[in-house]
């Protein structure tokens, strides 16, 4: 048991990850990955240490960064709901329109 779950489309967000580097470097792929799921699971005894990112939504979701992905989530959930995984230099625009599309 991971203390974790994901939005579905969350979960798209992982293989696409995975897909764009894996055309390159499938060991990194699978690093990045591992990372990303890395910082989730720290998250899940203390949930709410990630930060609100107003700017982004007015939900009540948290974020943390993992090699330079922005990880949303929504620390109240049991288990604990992963609703996002996006690159971190995407325009904050398309961010909160992501998170919109996801509520």
């Amino acid at each position: 048991m991971t203390g974790y779950d994901f939005h579905p489309q969350a979960s798209i967000d992982l293989d696409e990850i995975w897909e764009f580097i894996a055309a390159d470097n499938l060991d990194a792929a699978d690093r990045v990955i591992e990372d990303i799921l890395g910082a989730i699971d720290v998250l899940v005894p203390f949930p709410h240490q990630g930060y609100r990112r107003r700017d982004l939504t007015s939900r009540p979701l948290r974020f943390t960064q993992a090699r330079g992905y922005l990880i949303a989530y929504a620390p109240d959930e049991k288990p604990l709901w992963v609703v996002a995984v996006i690159h971190g230099r995407r325009s904050p625009r398309v961010m909160a329109a992501i998170l919109r599309g996801r509520e």
